[in-house]
This record gives C-alpha cells, sequence and structure tokens, in this order.
C-alpha cells in the first residue's frame, strides 16, 4: 500500500438531495424529506460516521431556514450577540434523515482507506433547500436565511 501523496485528490463528496412544503399564505418553509450520500472513502464506524452526516445535515437546515447573523454596518459589529435570538433547529424543524455511504476504501487517502467525515453533512444542505424551495416557489433566494419575506 503506497503512502498519501500530493500527487492524488483524496477529497471526500457528497450528494444531498430535500423535498420542502411552502406554505402559500405565509411564505413559511419546512423540510418535509432529506436525503444524502457520502464518500468518505472506508468507514471505520458505520453508527458514529451516519450520526455525523446526519448532524451535518441538521446543522445545514439551521443555516439555510434559521440561523442569521445580524450586522450593524455603520460599526461592523454583530448585534445579536445572545444565543435568545439565534434561532437553530429543534426536533419538530427536522424529517427523518436517510444517509448513504457509497465510499470505496481509498488507499490514496490514508493507509486504511479511509476520508474525513468531518461537516461534510453541511455543506450541500443549504443549496439543496434553496433550490428546493426555487422550484416550489418560483423564487430564487441567494442569501441565507431563507425567510418569508424573502418569498412573499
Amino acid at each position: 500500500m503506497q503512502p498519501p501523496t500530493s500527487d492524488y485528490s483524496i477529497y471526500d463528496w457528497c450528494a444531498q438531495f430535500v423535498e420542502v412544503r411552502v406554505d402559500e399564505d405565509y411564505g413559511t418553509v419546512r423540510v418535509s424529506r432529506m436525503v444524502g450520500a457520502f464518500d468518505s472513502g472506508r468507514v471505520y464506524n458505520p453508527t458514529l460516521t451516519e450520526s455525523q452526516w446526519k448532524g451535518g445535515m441538521v446543522m445545514g437546515v439551521g443555516e439555510a431556514l434559521l440561523e442569521s447573523l445580524n450586522v450593524d454596518r455603520r460599526f461592523a459589529r454583530i448585534v445579536n450577540n445572545n444565543f435568545a435570538e439565534y434561532m437553530v433547529p429543534v426536533n419538530s424543524d427536522i424529517p427523518d434523515i436517510q444517509v448513504i455511504s457509497v465510499g470505496e476504501p481509498d488507499p490514496h487517502a490514508s493507509a486504511l482507506g479511509g476520508k474525513s467525515v468531518g461537516e461534510i453533512g453541511v455543506v450541500g444542505v443549504a443549496p439543496a433547500i434553496a433550490n428546493a424551495v426555487f422550484h416550489a416557489t418560483g423564487k430564487r433566494v441567494r442569501n441565507l436565511p431563507i425567510t418569508m419575506e424573502k418569498l412573499l
């Protein structure tokens, strides 16, 4: 087995799919289904890995629909300085999440063929939600979070 070198691209990847329901009267967005397919090479601990991917997808829902930093542009300061007004997703915001491991051991990534698991679950969720909202409403939202004001 060869040691890892810079001659190879050893990144992990994912493809994520989201279905949303948009209330036409109020412009509220609810995620109704999420599926993610991940390649992280050889998975050493499947339960832990799936939990990491699902947790990342939950973080992505928060990023897309709830979390917002309010910046005072005069002084470049963040003005929401506590968690009382910083929204994060709770159990009722999250549907059943399906994750699929499609990876094969990669001998160029590590001695055992594994790649990183990390926060790969986060990266594709917000764009997937934004695209699902576009397909449901016809409105392209290009800055996060996706709020009812941006849809009405």
